[in-house]
């Protein structure tokens, strides 16, 4: 069904949806796409760091409330945020 796509295929597909979501608007939509892959992209690198990290440590029952700031984008300190992670991983 779809293997039958061709130039002229996609070129109305482009048109309808330039025509839909209006040209002033989608710069902004594929630059908010591209800061949530990159958000995604460092919870999923930082999710990753952490379980090598705490595979590596030795278990313990009192370890101290962990905070990292997590940032939207490179340089931009308006939308970062402060993250308290839990302590014990049975309460999730």
């Amino acid at each position: 069904m779809f293997g039958r796509l061709g130039a002229p295929e996609i070129i109305l597909i482009l048109v309808v949806i330039v025509l839909l979501f209006g040209a002033k608007k989608l710069p902004d939509m594929a630059r908010s796409l591209g800061k949530s892959a990159r958000i995604l992209k460092s919870e999923a690198k930082a999710m990753k760091e952490e379980s090598t990290a705490s595979a590596q440590a030795p278990a313990s029952n009192e370890q101290p409330s962990a905070q990292r700031t997590i940032q939207a984008a490179p340089g931009d300190v308006s939308s970062s945020r402060p993250v308290n992670e839990p302590t014990d991983t049975t309460q999730r």
